[in-house]
């Protein structure tokens, strides 16, 4: 079988000849490269130099990050800019509207080869109604064509996930708000929390129907999921309802929904199971995580798709390589509990990682990851 064909096998529910292997190795690229990652435009077309280094590896691909699926608009009352320093050091984006105007900056980092977030946007009650006006106010476009030149350049060597962005929470947390904010407002503007959080998912649900209606079959969704950021009950509360509405009508259009988990763990995997969603994608166990990986599957039971399983320390070239390689066996020893099973990375193949892991991790897959 194919890499594509073992993962689709996998969301079926029947078991391919082996474990499938896939990973997102773009950050990890773009630092070896020196690729410049430009947060400030969409990428038009597939990157074929990177599909290309998974080809010469023999490794599955899935995660398409900087691709570009939608065109998105505002209603004439909403002025959006993008604004990038003629350093290329930072990177502004702003809206500007009838109640008001707000901007966030990212800074690049050299050292984690990442935008890092300078000094968040939103700080005042008036200033987050100011996003609520605006996100509500987006416009969608699918891109068939985009879509369809991913699936050609991946081929039978992956397949295509489509990102649906953050939820409303999400938004607050990791672009607006960050986590002391977004705490202290649903504690003093709890109305307008709600208020804000509703307006951005209920636009986001127009993206949900979109895709309902698509030709792509893997949705991958997500706010970097980690219990110290939304224990279950704060899910409850401002993000559940997104999940759970959003996964059902992709599933009634014959969708698969994988939700992104790449925190801590204990309390995320069945909070997720619960909402619906097929698989967790980024499931990264101990030494990182908080779970190991027999207790990530006695969380996920036997029907919801792990995918992840080597924590991205492990990659890092001053670990003993044969802490690596337990890593993947205790992984794929999963197989002989559940065939809803994928071998890749938690999260990503970090900047820095020791190359030679990514085949060994092949290697390791092909030797026992067959059922």
């Amino acid at each position: 079988m194919t890499q594509k064909e073992r993962i689709e096998a996998v969301y079926r529910g029947t078991t391919p000849d082996q474990v499938p292997f896939m990973l997102d190795m773009s950050h990890w690229f773009y630092e070896k490269n020196r690729i410049p990652w430009d947060l400030s435009k969409a990428y038009e077309k597939p990157e074929y130099e990177l599909l290309d280094c998974h080809k010469q590896k023999d490794v599955g691909f899935y995660m398409p990050n900087l691709g570009s699926f939608f065109k998105t608009g505002y209603t004439d009352d909403v002025k959006t800019t993008v604004v990038k320093s003629e350093d290329g050091q930072s990177i502004t984006w702003g809206y500007e509207t009838p109640i008001g105007i707000i901007e966030r900056t990212r800074i690049w980092e050299e050292g984690s080869y990442s935008w890092g977030i300078r000094d968040w946007g939103i700080k005042t009650e008036e200033q987050l109604k100011v996003l609520g006006y605006a996100m509500s106010r987006r416009t969608f476009e699918f891109l068939p064509e985009k879509y369809q030149a991913w699936l050609d350049a991946i081929g039978d060597m992956g397949v295509c996930y489509v990102g649906l962005g953050y939820s409303g929470m999400g938004q607050l947390l990791s672009y607006w708000m960050g986590i002391e904010g977004s705490t202290y407002g649903s504690f003093d503007w709890p109305d307008t929390m709600h208020e804000v959080v509703d307006h951005i998912n209920e636009s986001n649900l127009r993206v949900v129907d979109i895709l309902a209606d698509s030709p792509v079959q893997f949705i991958v969704m997500g706010d970097n999921f980690s219990v110290d950021v939304q224990p279950p009950h704060f899910y409850a509360e401002w993000s559940k309802a997104f999940y759970d509405e959003a996964i059902k009508r992709l599933h009634a259009k014959g969708k698969y929904a994988a939700v992104h988990i790449d925190g801590r763990l204990g309390g995320a995997i069945e909070m997720i199971r619960d909402s619906g969603a097929d698989a967790g994608d980024a499931i990264t166990p101990k030494p990182l995580g908080d779970l190991t990986a027999q207790q990530c599957r006695d969380a996920a039971g036997k029907d919801f798709i792990l995918s992840g399983g080597v924590s991205p320390d492990l990659w890092l070239p001053n670990v003993d390589v044969e802490i690596f390689k337990k890593a993947v066996i205790d992984w794929l020893e999963l197989k002989k509990q559940s065939m809803r099973l994928i071998a890749n990375a938690g999260d990503q193949v970090p900047p820095g990682a020791d190359e030679d892991r990514i085949e060994i991790m092949r290697d390791l897959v092909d030797k026992y990851g067959k059922y």
